[in-house]
């Protein structure tokens, strides 16, 4: 996906150029409101939360209405855009009232995990991701490659500074030609090739370890499948023994933004147990499956003693290796709406 791509789009070029040429917002609004979806993705990958890609993508199809003049038709809609929504993340990056820090990372003693050093992470529901690449073969699927849309990559690409951040998904995501990466960046190409270089020894630092061995499917398999709905049944139930029989005895588990990491099926299992079972229990669980960065996942709910209904309490995303759950990443039930999840059962 690059700005000399070819095909129909030719035409939409040419719609766009007319409609500029006449003020016509009506139209040139249609034409590229058709590209939000992937606007969203990368701006997503830029920023790490989704309402945070929520607010940049809007942003960046107002400013191309009022940079209109400066698309000529030489270059792609989609990679003007592009240009257009990649600025305006780096502009958000580097604004005092948005700028982001990292918190310390931890010594090598102590335990680690990428989605726990990066506060704002957010998932996104797969059915943006699948309105992105329809299942037609268009070039466009590679925006949304599960190696690079994942959770761990995701929170890896955080650590970078958003210029290396920018060039590296351009040029490693994207797969846009060096030259045009460097023109939407307005770097110069040896510059360009340096940070890239940069960029790709500082992620590999952050991605976790035994990366390289996780499935490469699109989106969860059948495996992953059978094992969230029984992770799902041993949860209504209310059964510890059957979760710790599903975890890996190295599990772990992150709850984004608090930066704690439980670290190993006990630690997981204590913090679980006195909220399942006993008198302290929240009271009974039901859990919906969904899907977030092409991972498995799962809204838990809970009907608290004397209460008609079930309140949402937090979404998890699983990573699953071997039949069994590797880490989990749990989130606030503020994005049910986004991942069309009901706020009351």
């Amino acid at each position: 996906m690059n700005g000399r791509e070819s095909g129909p789009g030719g035409a939409e070029e040419s719609a766009v150029v007319a409609a500029v040429r006449v003020g016509d917002e009506v139209t040139f609004s249609r034409l590229v409101e058709r590209h939000r979806h992937e606007l969203q993705v990368h701006c997503y990958r830029m920023l790490g939360s989704f309402t945070d890609a929520e607010d940049m993508v809007q942003e960046a199809l107002l400013r191309a209405w009022s940079k209109r003049e400066s698309f000529e038709g030489r270059a792609t809609v989609r990679a003007w855009l592009y240009r257009i929504a990649t600025n305006a993340c780096l502009d958000a990056l580097s604004s005092p009232s948005r700028a982001r820090e990292l918190p310390m990372v931890p010594g090598s003693g102590e335990a680690r995990s990428p989605m726990a050093e990066i506060p704002w992470l957010q998932p996104s529901p797969d059915h943006l991701l699948d309105a992105v690449a329809p299942a037609d073969g268009r070039p466009d699927a590679v925006a949304v490659a599960k190696e690079t849309i994942e959770l761990a990559y995701l929170a890896a690409i955080q650590h970078l500074p958003p210029k290396q951040r920018a060039v590296l998904i351009l040029r490693d995501v994207l797969g846009w030609p060096a030259a045009e990466a460097a023109v939407a960046l307005e770097i110069s190409v040896p510059s360009l090739k340096s940070a890239l270089q940069r960029a790709r020894a500082t992620l590999r630092t952050h991605l976790p370890e035994r990366r390289s061995e996780w499935g490469p499917s699109s989106r969860p398999t059948d495996e992953e499948r059978t094992v969230l709905r029984r992770f799902m049944d041993a949860s209504e139930q209310a059964d510890p023994k059957t979760l710790a029989a599903l975890l890996r005895e190295d599990a772990r588990q992150t709850m984004p933004p608090e930066p704690a990491c439980f670290e190993g099926r006990d630690a997981i299992l204590a913090m679980w147990t006195p909220v399942m079972v006993g008198p302290d229990a929240w009271g009974d669980w039901r859990t919906v499956a969904t899907a977030a960065n092409r991972q498995p996942a799962m809204a838990n709910y809970v009907r608290r003693h004397g209460e008609p209904h079930y309140e949402p309490v937090n979404l998890d995303v699983l990573r699953i290796e071997d039949g069994l759950v590797a880490e989990i990443t749990t989130f606030g039930p503020e994005l049910f709406p986004a991942f069309r999840l009901a706020t009351r059962l």
